[in-house]
C-alpha cells in the first residue's frame, strides 16, 4: 500500500518490484480514461513496460455479467497469459470488475489498484473483494482476489467531481463512526481543506480511513467475524441504491443506511441515544444526504435488502454502533444482529424524507 501525492509517477517502478509481469492490461472507464487512464499507460511504456488499454462504461453499469464477460474476452485478444497483470485505473466499478475479472481469468492472475476517487481509496481498493451486480441486486458474484499493489495519490482528486468526493465522505464518516470517534470530529474539522482538495489533508484521511479499513480486514480476511462491522449501513443502503436504479451513488446510499440502521439500533436498545443523530451532523456537515427518499415505500426498501448477501436463513443481519466509534456485539461476541423486520420498518420511517 502507498499512500502519498505524486505516487503515481512511481507506478512503473513499484510494478516492477511488486507485481513483474510480461504484459500489463490497464482496466479504466470511458470518463477516467482521458484523464488518469492515458497518463497510466503513457507512464508505463516510457518505462519500457509493454501496456495496452480496456476501456468499459462509466459508472455502476461496468459491474455486469456482459462488461465481465468483454474484460475476459479483451484479455485473451491481447494475448495476456499466467504471467499477464491487470492494472484497474479508476472508481470503484472498475476496481470491482477489473478485479473479478483478474479473479477469474485463467483461474487467476495479479491485479493492481490504482484508485482515482475517493471512495475507492479508502474502501473499494482495500480488503480484496471483487464482484460484479446481478439484476436481483449489488455484488452478487464477486471473489477474494487481494491486490499485489493499491497506489494512492490524492493527487488525482483535484479531477473529480463534488458529488463523487462526498460519496467517499460517506466510507469516511463509517469508518470514524465504526472505530475512531476523533478521526470523525476531525474530518469535519478539515471539510474546507478536503473540497479544496489540499492533498496533504487528504493523504492524511485517506491514510487513516485504509487504517480502519485494513485491521478489520486483515484480522478476517473472509468475513467471518469483525470484518462485517466494515457494512455498517451497507444493507440498507445497498437496497435503496438498488430501488433508485443506481441514480443514487453508492455513497450517499450507505450513508442513507447508516442513519436508518443506527436508528433501527437505538430503538433496538442496542445503540446509544443520540449517536443517529451525530452520524446525521457528520454526514449533512460534508453535504451528504441522511434521508431514505420519500417516494421509496419502508416495505419496500426492507424487500430489497432481502436480496443482499448478508442475508443468512433469510433473516437479515445488521452490524449497528453501540455508540460513535463502536460497534456493538452480541452476547457471544458476534458482530451482527437479526433486528426484527418491524423494527427496520419504523427506523425508515422515522429516517424518511416528507413528501
Amino acid at each position: 500500500m502507498v499512500v502519498r501525492p505524486g505516487a503515481l509517477a512511481e507506478l512503473p517502478a513499484l510494478l516492477r518490484h511488486a507485481a513483474p509481469a510480461h504484459r500489463y492490461a490497464v482496466v479504466t472507464d470511458a470518463n477516467v480514461a482521458p484523464l488518469w487512464g492515458d497518463t497510466v499507460l503513457r507512464l508505463l511504456r516510457q518505462e519500457g513496460l509493454v501496456a495496452d488499454p480496456i476501456v468499459v462504461a462509466a459508472g455502476e453499469r461496468a459491474k455486469s455479467r456482459e462488461s465481465w464477460a468483454e474484460v475476459l474476452d479483451s484479455l485473451l485478444a491481447l494475448g495476456l497469459g499466467r504471467d499477464g497483470c491487470v492494472v484497474a485505473v479508476g472508481g470503484g466499478a472498475v476496481g470491482d470488475l477489473a478485479g473479478f475479472a483478474a479473479a477469474t481469468f485463467l483461474r487467476g492472475i495479479p491485479v493492481v489498484q490504482v484508485p482515482t476517487t475517493l471512495l475507492a481509496m479508502v474502501d473499494a481498493s482495500v480488503g480484496g473483494k471483487t464482484g460484479i451486480d446481478l439484476p436481483a441486486g449489488k455484488n452478487l458474484a464477486g471473489a477474494f482476489h487481494h491486490p499485489r499493489l493499491v497506489l494512492v495519490d490524492p493527487s488525482t482528486l483535484a479531477t473529480l467531481p463534488d458529488q463523487e468526493l462526498r460519496s467517499g465522505l460517506a466510507e469516511v464518516v463509517k469508518h470514524g463512526a465504526i472505530a475512531d470517534s476523533t478521526y470523525l470530529v476531525g474530518v469535519m474539522a478539515e471539510r474546507d481543506a478536503i473540497f479544496d482538495r489540499v492533498a496533504s489533508v487528504l493523504a492524511v484521511v485517506v491514510a487513516r480511513s485504509i487504517q480502519i479499513k485494513a485491521s478489520f480486514a486483515a484480522s478476517d480476511p473472509y468475513e467471518l467475524g469483525p470484518r462485517k462491522a466494515l457494512n455498517a449501513g451497507h444493507t440498507i443502503g445497498h437496497a435503496v441504491e438498488l430501488l433508485s436504479g443506481y441514480a443514487l451513488p453508492h455513497g450517499h446510499a450507505v450513508g442513507i443506511g447508516l442513519v436508518v440502521e443506527t436508528r433501527a439500533g437505538e430503538l433496538a436498545g442496542l445503540t446509544a441515544g443520540g449517536t443517529a443523530a451525530r452520524v446525521e451532523l457528520a454526514l449533512g456537515t460534508l453535504g451528504l444526504p441522511t434521508r431514505v427518499p420519500a417516494a421509496m415505500d419502508p416495505a419496500a426498501v426492507l424487500a430489497a435488502a432481502r436480496s443482499d448477501k448478508k442475508t443468512r436463513a433469510a433473516q437479515l443481519h445488521y452490524a449497528v454502533l453501540s455508540g460513535i466509534g463502536a460497534v456493538a456485539r452480541t452476547g457471544d461476541g458476534g458482530w451482527t444482529f437479526a433486528l426484527a423486520d418491524d423494527l427496520v420498518v419504523m427506523a425508515l420511517e422515522q429516517c424518511r424524507e416528507r413528501a
